[in-house]
């Protein structure tokens, strides 16, 4: 028979532990010091609330090593803070996984095990062959898939739209115009010289 319960014969299911009592005489085994140790900055008061990380007032170490290198604007190639990942899902993939007419997405992808959820971007990426027409959407397609699909007769989907390539602007160098004035007016005040020249030795021949 079971036995009741009630409050001559309720106990915690486990034993308590008394708290440690520190700083109550010598005799007590916790006095003096406390436990504490003798002076030092983890004596003190406030010790235990020091950020992580922190050495005890020299440089920490994420701050000793060296850091990445390059561009972390958001405009810029995908790093630093500013990296992105998408899944990678191969052409062979979806011949593999998928019937002929089927539409493949990422929800279409989290069903067939190939993605956890459709929280990361996809990729189809070009690797393997592909002879069944499927209509394939994902946020990126590489230059061999997107040839691979087109070829077997399915289409694509962009989710994102189809990024537009960025125009590059190329630096011009400077026209040499500001020189040329200069040598031509060089050249003309030569030719006028050579003139002045000329006419002036006819004249010194008759003279003579």
């Amino acid at each position: 028979m079971t036995e009741r319960h009630d409050l001559s014969n309720l106990k915690p299911a486990q034993p308590q532990k008394d708290r440690k009592r520190v700083g109550r005489g010598l005799g007590s085994g916790k006095g003096r010091t406390a436990g504490r140790g003798n002076k030092g900055q983890k004596s003190r008061a406030g010790s235990h609330k020091m950020p992580a990380g922190f050495e005890g007032g020299q440089m920490p170490i994420d701050m000793r090593f060296p850091k990445l290198r390059g561009n972390t604007s958001a405009d810029a190639r995908a790093v630093g803070p500013f990296r992105t990942y998408s899944q990678p899902v191969n052409v062979a993939t979806l011949e593999e996984r998928f019937e002929a007419g089927a539409e493949v997405t990422p929800d279409t992808l989290v069903t067939a095990g190939l993605l956890k959820n459709t929280k990361t971007d996809v990729k189809i990426l070009g690797d393997g062959a592909l002879t069944k027409k499927l209509v394939v959407s994902a946020h990126r397609f590489s230059k061999t898939a997107r040839e691979k699909i087109e070829a077997a007769g399915g289409t694509i989907v962009w989710l994102r739209g189809e990024p537009v390539a960025k125009k590059v602007k190329k630096h011009k160098a400077k026209p040499a115009a500001a020189a040329e004035p200069e040598a031509e007016e060089a050249e003309v005040e030569e030719a006028e010289v050579a003139e002045a020249d000329v006419a002036e030795a006819p004249a010194e021949a008759e003279e003579s």
